[in-house]
């Protein structure tokens, strides 16, 4: 993949953040042979939330597409933390939580924040199998949690 993800986030006005600490005895992500897979993200933008509850209450389907925009960001962060950007070779798998308001089923488009920002990022390489799923509630009321698996060269 080299340096491109660096100029195709610096095109989309971003740049990858410090890692999240985390809130729990875990750690951020973890390499496992040519694998490396990350905890779940939730949407912080410098150490706040993006938007705080439930999609299709109190959260829009485009702030909680935003939101899983910077869930795949700060999973990303993880992944370079690990093994630097430039050793993915392809997104994997992106799983990624919707905290639902009853009646609300479009889970798919909100995640497509994370799926379209990947793709923007690592091409055809960040095209990925995918599960979205509605819960109740998430961590510190987020509206979304997004984990990404991604492979890597040597």
């Amino acid at each position: 993949m080299g340096t491109e993800w660096r100029k195709n986030l610096e095109e989309l006005g971003l740049e990858l953040p410090p890692v999240a600490a985390p809130a729990g005895a875990y750690i951020p992500a973890l390499r496992s042979g040519w694998l490396v897979y990350t905890s779940g993200q939730l949407p912080f933008v410098n150490g706040e939330m993006s938007a705080v509850g439930k999609v299709g209450a109190e959260v829009s389907l485009e702030q909680a597409k935003e939101a899983a925009k910077f869930c795949a960001l700060n999973a990303l962060a993880a992944v370079h933390d690990v093994v630097g950007l430039e050793s993915v070779v392809r997104i994997v798998k992106v799983v990624g939580f919707v905290a639902s308001a009853p009646g609300f089923n479009d889970q798919p488009l909100v995640i497509n924040g994370a799926s379209e920002l990947l793709g923007q990022v690592f091409g055809d390489a960040g095209t990925h199998a995918r599960s979205a799923v509605g819960v109740f509630e998430l961590p510190k009321n987020t509206p979304v949690e997004v984990e990404i698996i991604a492979e890597i060269a040597n």
